[in-house]
């Protein structure tokens, strides 16, 4: 990754921030560190001192240029954050300076300093860390509209959870658990599984055995799930539809693979299998779909069953490290990019 000219640590020119900066679509070794002037808010805008920035294989496509929607050139690349507002823009009401918030953005995450509309700002549930606040808006709003709103998921049900060392791996074996339902729980080593054990999976098997769908379908007394969060894509997703019990759904979240996956018709019919489409970007404009997810979240939070799990945490200048480390699956949890270290 490309140094700035004139490195220097974080606050030491007032006027002047560091951020990643992509001009070129690729891999994460196109990915530069820049010196640019701090930017001043707008109209209904607010600047944001960014403490902790979390990391979702989004944001790695998004580099690429292999996202869903046409990365925008240049990108600051990171989707959402946790910090204290540091300045208010024209119009501004029902923010103070120094407030603690959490960002959903798309991107703009990289950087010690970011400028965002007012209604990026999201509600988080309290006493999160900035690191914990990064770490749940994505993965833990996206396994409720998984599981709650797209999935219908109903106590005593079980659920299949692919990567389930992962960010949002680790956030649906929490909000499954909360819901009351079984969890089978897929990664690819021991370490990884005994982490989602940790989180509450009651099954856990490793996703690179031969006689994976069997082992998923025993796991339900011979019936498959009902439910599967498909996170690979390509071949897998054929896979997955033996996984699923009659009237089962699969909901798919990720294509990790980047491969393309067919479906036959007749396993849906033989079994009545619903497969639905999850992309969080899509329900922002929900009305009430916010404030819906905080009064789940928040009880459960605060009583400890539900906690966001931060991973590896890296400096700014070590983003592209970051995202290597990401692709290379070498993390667990959040991967969280620090700014201000």
């Amino acid at each position: 990754m490309t140094q700035p000219n004139k490195p220097s640590a974080p606050g030491h020119d007032h006027a002047m921030m560091r951020q990643i900066v992509v001009e070129t679509l690729g891999n994460p070794d196109v990915m530069q560190l820049r010196r640019v002037p701090k930017p001043e808010p707008g109209e209904g805008q607010v600047r944001v001192k960014v403490k902790a920035a979390g990391i979702n294989f989004a944001d790695v496509l998004a580099v690429k240029g292999q996202y869903l929607t046409p990365t925008k050139l240049p990108l600051v690349p990171g989707g959402e954050f946790a910090g204290c507002i540091d300045a208010l823009g024209p119009g501004v009401e029902g923010f103070e300076l120094s407030q603690q918030v959490a960002v959903l953005s798309g991107q703009g995450a990289l950087s010690e300093y970011a400028i965002v509309p007012v209604r990026a700002i999201i509600p988080v549930p309290g006493g999160l860390s900035a690191p914990e606040a990064a770490a749940f808006p994505i993965s833990y709003l996206t396994a409720y509209i998984s599981l709650v709103t797209l999935g219908r998921a109903q106590a005593g049900e079980t659920v299949l959870v692919q990567g389930a060392a992962g960010a949002l791996g680790g956030a649906l074996i929490q909000v499954a658990r909360a819901l009351e339902l079984n969890v089978v729980a897929l990664a690819s080593t021991d370490e990884k599984l005994k982490i989602a054990q940790g989180l509450g999976a009651q099954i856990t098997l490793n996703s690179e055995r031969a006689d994976l769908v069997d082992a998923v379908k025993a796991a339900n007394g011979g019936e498959g799930v009902n439910l599967l969060v498909e996170i690979s894509g390509g071949e897998m997703v054929a896979r997955s539809l033996k996984m699923l019990a009659n009237r089962g759904r699969m909901l798919i979240v990720g294509n990790a693979s980047g491969q393309s996956a067919s479906l036959e018709p007749t396993a849906l019919m033989k079994k009545n299998i619903s497969v639905i489409g999850v992309w969080l970007t899509s329900m922002l404009g929900e009305s009430g779909l916010f404030q819906e997810a905080l009064a789940f979240f928040g009880p459960h939070v605060a009583a400890g069953k539900i906690r966001p799990q931060v991973g590896p945490r890296y400096p700014l200048e070590h983003s592209a490290q970051a995202f290597q480390d990401l692709i290379d699956r070498k993390t667990t949890g959040k991967v969280i990019i620090e700014p201000q270290r």
